[in-house]
């Protein structure tokens, strides 16, 4: 899958699509992988550096893909907006030293019309780096 499939299925474009592709997925969950931490047009970049919380965002990445690719979407990619994060935990500073590839993997805790549960889990260098659960509302636009 190229990015710009990825594309078609997030609601994200340009340089904010952090997910380059996908290593497996299915009903339940979804293993993506990236390099865009060590991007330098990476648009969460703050003074040169890529904190660690923004793994939740290549997590965030990751679930709308699934959702897009489980056809739980519809016609195309619904916006939508992180309400609740728990549990998080960040085994370090940044991301954007971390040399190899990030795998990001989400797995569907619950689903419903108009809101998801994942827990994710971001990898890179042989390690976890940021885990936590996160709840998205769906169809934030019609809020």
């Amino acid at each position: 899958m190229t990015r710009a499939e990825i594309a078609r299925l997030i609601p994200h474009r340009g340089a904010m699509v952090l997910l380059d592709g996908v290593v497996a997925w299915d009903e339940g969950s979804i293993r993506c992988w990236s390099s865009r931490h060590r991007a330098l047009d990476n648009p969460l970049r703050q003074d040169g550096r890529l904190g660690a919380l923004c793994a939740v965002e290549f997590a965030a990445q990751a679930m709308a893909l699934h959702g897009g690719l489980a056809g739980n979407v519809g016609a195309g990619p619904r916006a939508g907006y992180i309400a609740s994060l728990r549990e998080i935990a960040c085994r370090c500073d940044r991301l954007d030293d971390i040399a190899g590839d990030l795998e990001i993997e989400a797995r569907q805790l619950m689903g419903e019309a108009a809101q998801v549960a994942y827990s994710f889990a971001v990898r890179g260098d042989g390690r976890e780096l940021v885990a936590g659960r996160a709840t998205v509302i769906l169809d934030a636009e019609a809020l």
